[in-house]
């Protein structure tokens, strides 16, 4: 089931797409109290804006203004809106997202197309296991999906290995909706208990929230875990609330497909220009289609590199790599520029260390510092010692790393309404 424009060529997925931009446009000029203020305040003349090219003579939208006028993104009235849902503001409050009838039908015409690309049919079951409540979009997306697509679907809720597997051996779902690392406790937990992996009827996961690949698409030391033990295919999946698009691997698992009827997608340098190709930006957004806040080229914050070349999947569409790191999370450290996901590749390596939580400040003289607390039931100063080790040989410099108790580092991978793991904590913008 792939859409006729993600098998189109390239000029005629630019051509759809400069026809919706225009239809956005007059839209928000219409509807928007916050675009309709940047038209006039800029001097911008929507109907010269026919191009993809000239998305650049419209400034982009920041997070900090989705949060400071927050309401002024609303296009619709208050008795149209079906679902709210919040995302975590970069200036302490949530960010509130309203959803219309037809942006919650959108929604799940993009997870039935994002589920199809990795190979989901009305014959599988999925199992759930993240929340579908507070507020949180993805679990609706998810559910809203599987219905569309005709699959059936199990709402397990995030957690609890035991109820997990209650239900895979009771409802024998065939994917499973799941954060990579639980992937790890199911194993341990089916391993202590003698489930074996092999008949359970589980052949994928479409994984969220945390890298299964490097750069050139090989997977991951967290993805080669999972895999060398449990033999399921893994489905990288890169989505956001502002976005209301997801970008899902299909098959070939060669980056996340661009749904060109759903969204505009550009990789912007620092001075908010395209990058030149195979070069890493910002992934900056226009949504098509959305009714109730639609956003006209809003920065992700999010470093990427795109993909162009065809794929064998049929889609002609751009397909994403993964995410390198948030660009509020770069860090500068003995003179070498990081990003958390490296660190990450770094300690799944040990299999003695069962959590962790990177911690980013600013040091007396004004540079990056970088701490990483773990927990492991084998402290000792060998361990610490082939740690910085492999820090030194991947990537040229060793950070500080302490050894702390399991329920202190829970206590801030999960602060109170957390609905998904903290593993980065930036003190850095506290601090200064």
């Amino acid at each position: 089931m792939i859409p006729e424009i993600e098998k189109a060529s390239t000029q005629d997925i630019k051509t759809f797409q400069e026809e919706k931009l225009k239809g956005l446009l007059q839209y928000l000029n219409s509807h928007s109290p916050y675009y309709k203020r940047v038209f006039k305040e800029q001097n911008i003349d929507i109907n010269s804006i026919n191009t993809l090219k000239e998305l650049t003579k419209i400034p982009t939208t920041t997070k900090d203004q989705l949060q400071q006028y927050n309401d002024d993104f609303l296009c619709v009235p208050k008795n149209k809106i079906i679902d709210y849902v919040t995302t975590s503001g970069t200036m302490g409050d949530p960010v509130t997202f309203a959803l219309t009838d037809s942006d919650l039908n959108r929604l799940a015409y993009n997870e039935a197309m994002s589920f199809a690309c990795s190979g989901v049919t009305e014959n599988d079951v999925m199992q759930l296991m993240t929340t579908i409540d507070r507020r949180f979009m993805a679990g609706l997306a998810y559910f809203l999906g599987a219905r569309q697509l005709g699959a059936g679907i199990i709402r397990v809720g995030a957690g609890i290995p035991e109820l997990q597997w209650d239900s895979i051996l009771k409802f024998k779902p065939t994917y499973l909706i799941a954060v990579p690392s639980f992937l790890l406790k199911l194993i341990e937990y089916a391993k202590q208990h003698d489930i074996d992996l092999k008949t359970c009827g589980v052949k994928g996961a479409i994984c969220i929230g945390e890298p299964l690949r490097n750069q050139d698409f090989s997977l991951n030391t967290l993805a080669e875990k999972i895999t060398s033990q449990w033999e399921i295919q893994l489905f990288s999946t890169y989505a956001s609330t502002e976005m209301n698009t997801a970008f899902n691997e299909c098959e070939k698992q060669q980056g996340g497909h661009h749904h060109p009827e759903l969204i505009i997608a550009e990789i912007l340098d620092e001075k908010d220009q395209p990058v030149l190709a195979n070069q890493v930006g910002e992934l900056t957004i226009t949504t098509l289609g959305v009714e109730g806040m639609p956003l006209l080229r809003f920065k992700t914050g999010d470093m990427v590199q795109a993909h162009t070349e065809a794929c064998g999947c049929g889609r002609n569409t751009m397909r994403l790599g993964p995410v390198v790191g948030r660009k509020k999370q770069m860090i500068k450290y003995k003179g070498t520029t990081l990003y958390p996901p490296a660190m990450d590749n770094i300690l799944n390596d040990f299999s003695e260390v069962e959590s962790y939580i990177i911690e980013i400040s600013n040091n007396t003289i004004g540079t990056d510092e970088i701490c990483i607390k773990i927990a492991t039931k084998t402290p000792t100063d060998k361990l610490l010692s082939r740690i910085k080790d492999h820090f030194r040989a991947k990537l040229r410099v060793s950070p500080r790393i302490e050894i702390h108790d399991k329920k202190e580092i829970q206590k801030l991978q999960f602060p109170i309404m957390s609905r998904k793991p903290v593993m980065v904590i930036d003190k850095r913008h506290i601090d200064s």
